[in-house]
């Protein structure tokens, strides 16, 4: 699979920095739904991912009714 396939597959924020959407898609993480099932803590360990980028994913999460595990 290349690089443009896995873009095509993502419905990960537009507007996510690259460092973030990188170390997101080299974790696997490409779908929002991918992330009911971790918590904010455990993505925020990943190199990249800051503040703004959980802000992104957190309001992305929200407008398809979906949210972090453990309601964080």
């Amino acid at each position: 699979m290349t690089l443009n396939d896995n873009t095509k597959e993502s419905d990960l924020p537009t507007d996510l920095a690259k460092p973030a959407r990188r170390a997101l898609e080299r974790a696997g993480y490409l779908r929002l739904e991918q992330f009911t099932k971790l918590s904010e803590a455990e993505v925020l360990q990943l190199h990249g991912i800051g503040p703004k980028a959980m802000d992104q994913i957190r309001r992305a999460l929200a407008a398809k009714g979906l949210s972090f595990a453990n309601g964080s």
